[in-house]
């Protein structure tokens, strides 16, 4: 779709004052996928040239730019450090109802801002214990929890002019068991229900976090793995009617259903039962 309000792009790196119109522009897909009222100017992230992705101090750093396409890639080497974990992002990448052109395009940081419930970067993010590293236009940083970077559909805890730099997953949650489930109501669409777990053997902590089927991201933790009637009750607190979404991809009822029975499994499943 063409941006026909859109009359200039500048390069990200230029010290020019954040105003009313402005954004940021990286892969692109999802500002071109519809129409963008008010959008006058882009600030073009590429020209950054971050690297997809590094380890920094025990850390897995994965920046804001790096496609799913890159981030596949990694989760994918056999050589690559942390294989519980790389199955965990290798199914959330493939968790995208989108085209193999899309995942080329799109990337870790836009599929985080744009912060629809069936974002499976927010997954990944909140099941490995990510930290968003938010950037302000005076370059000044904070970081965020990527449990908190969401607060509902479509909305994040960035300020007008912030920028999402990266996200960095810690070697302690990148080294626990995982799990992931979802369902959808077609083999291809978009995700109705996300859950993923990760399990920690040596301490006993076991995380189960809800995305699809919630408009933020829902994470139940036990500092030792729970019977499933207690993680069952746990969840059906938590299940709200107005967390849970209501759209054409899947009934509030059976969403919350579904997310109950996919926690158990996961439950079972990294209990190696």
């Amino acid at each position: 779709m063409d941006l026909t309000s859109v009359r200039e792009v500048v390069d990200a790196r230029c010290a020019l004052p954040w105003q009313r119109g402005d954004a940021w522009l990286a892969g692109g897909t999802a500002l071109f996928a519809e129409p963008q009222p008010g959008l006058t100017r882009l600030r073009d992230l590429t020209v950054m040239e971050w690297p997809p992705w590094e380890v920094v101090d025990d850390h897995l750093v994965i920046a804001a730019t790096c496609t799913v396409a890159e981030l596949l890639a990694f989760a994918q080497d056999p050589a690559a450090p942390w294989p519980r974990a790389r199955a965990l992002i290798t199914a959330c990448c493939r968790a995208f109802s989108s085209s193999f052109k899309v995942w080329n395009t799109a990337t870790v940081g836009g599929n985080l801002c744009l912060a629809l419930p069936a974002g499976p970067m927010i997954s990944m993010a909140v099941a490995l214990d990510g930290m968003c590293r938010v950037l302000a236009p005076d370059r000044r940083k904070r970081l965020v929890p990527a449990a908190d970077f969401v607060t509902g559909a479509g909305q994040t805890l960035m300020l007008p002019g912030e920028l999402l730099r990266s996200v960095s997953l810690p070697a302690a949650a990148l080294e626990r068991h995982t799990t992931t489930h979802r369902m959808s109501l077609r083999p291809h669409g978009r995700s109705a229900a996300l859950v993923t777990g990760t399990y920690a053997p040596d301490t006993g902590r076991l995380d189960i976090v809800v995305t699809a089927a919630t408009n933020r991201p829902l994470t139940v933790q036990f500092l030792r793995p729970p019977s499933p009637p207690l993680l069952r009750a746990r969840l059906q607190d938590l299940l709200e009617p107005g967390l849970i979404v209501d759209d054409v991809h899947g009934h509030p009822a059976w969403r919350r259903q579904v997310t109950l029975q996919l926690a158990e499994v996961a439950l079972h499943e990294l209990m190696g039962e």
